[in-house]
């Protein structure tokens, strides 16, 4: 692997993932704020990826976010 690839997979490194989703049509519209809560809990939270996903059968939409994460690790000692 080369320098700039190893660089490239290091800072897309996550140590968390939190998914959130909703079928219902009005918790499908508050998810943005969900999501942006739980964003504003921890400020130094580095999101690295996001993930959209919807599906859906006959009777329901369901949509999905999915966002990984990277905590600071706690320091040793």
């Amino acid at each position: 692997m080369d320098l700039q690839a190893e660089n490239q997979n290091a800072s897309n490194a996550f140590n968390g993932v939190k998914t959130f989703s909703a079928t219902m049509a009005k918790a499908r519209d508050a998810l943005g704020e969900q999501v942006t809560a739980w964003l504003s809990s921890t400020p130094d939270r580095e999101v690295v990826d996001t993930v959209v996903t919807q599906s859906s059968d006959e009777a329901f939409h369901c949509i999905a976010i999915t966002i990984f994460y990277r905590d600071a690790l706690p320091s040793a000692g």
